[in-house]
């Protein structure tokens, strides 16, 4: 299968996830908002990286795979928000002096660079512990049964500790300077970004009520993209331009680091990336038609620009 995006077709692509963004900045409104008592400085720091123009793609995934078993969107946004204050707080650590020492995210300077370090650092903690706080939720025991939320809570924490997140971004800074072989890259990038991904497409899986065979299926399309939107980037890091990107780039060359061109060069690079988002559109069969939007996702993420 050959996988192609027309003007017109990316086009409405685009639109769709505007407005699925929409959707969910207008949730994590309510969430980090001027209302909440929290200390005005640090407020300003989490809206500062949480509205900074992120694509909401972990979110949206979260939504249109629990849309796919039948979810109602409604009921899946506190969890869709918690899985991009989760990511934001990634960012915000990840850009850190101490961590990969970047000064521009999204176009915009990184949060320590405005905030300073300690700053950023609290701001980090306090979106990961909120993303909890949301989904700890004692008011949604009403729309899920409770075995089902803490299955839910059980995949993102998982995803986004050492076993997932944070284990793929040790093993990535150990490594700059080193050789590592293919399995090593593949463990740094499942789970440093795949994980993260595969997490937010199941969540929406589970608390949609999806059947096990419609869950397996849905895991497999979310690691194949999962690792595909890493490879990607590192490809952008080498090929993408800095005012789209709205970041540096170069910088996995310059410090050495072990990334899929690094390894398999660009050729190869792009054609695992392709292969892996065919796989994952193969994967969608049993839902028919219904999986069109993840299909379009899944397309969106081989041919995006930044």
């Amino acid at each position: 299968m050959k996988v192609d995006l027309n003007k017109e077709h990316e086009t409405e692509i685009k639109e769709s996830l505007r407005a699925k963004k929409e959707l969910i900045d207008q949730a994590l409104e309510k969430y980090v908002s001027w209302e909440h008592k929290y200390p005005p400085r640090l407020l300003e720091s989490m809206r500062y990286s949480l509205f900074s123009g992120g694509k909401r793609l972990r979110p949206i995934l979260t939504l249109a795979a629990g849309e796919v078993v039948g979810g109602e969107e409604e009921n899946l946004l506190p969890f869709a928000s918690a899985i991009e204050l989760i990511h934001t707080y990634s960012l915000i650590h990840d850009d850190l002096p101490s961590m990969d020492n970047d000064d521009y995210r999204r176009g915009r300077l990184t949060n320590h660079k405005v905030f300073g370090e300690a700053m950023a650092i609290l701001t980090g903690d306090a979106l990961f512990a909120l993303a909890f706080q949301i989904i700890t939720d004692p008011a949604l025991i009403k729309n899920f049964k409770p075995e089902l939320l803490l299955k839910t809570i059980n995949e993102i924490a998982a995803a986004a500790g050492a076993e997932g997140m944070v284990g793929g971004q040790a093993v990535d800074i150990l490594s700059v300077g080193s050789k590592l072989n293919k399995d090593e890259v593949n463990y740094i990038h499942e789970k440093k970004t795949g994980a993260l991904i595969r997490a937010s497409v199941r969540a929406g899986g589970f608390l949609g009520g999806g059947s096990k065979k419609k869950i397996e299926a849905l895991s497999q399309y979310g690691e194949k993209i999962g690792l595909a939107f890493q490879i990607i980037d590192d490809i952008l890091d080498i090929e993408g331009e800095k005012e789209v990107l709205g970041k540096d780039t170069g910088k996995d060359r310059d410090k050495n680091k072990a990334t899929y061109p690094a390894i398999y060069g660009l050729k190869e690079s792009k054609q695992k990336a392709a292969q892996l988002i065919e796989e994952a559109i193969k994967s969608l069969k049993i839902f028919g038609k219904k999986a069109f939007f993840l299909k379009d996702i899944a397309n969106f993420i081989l041919f995006r620009k930044s």
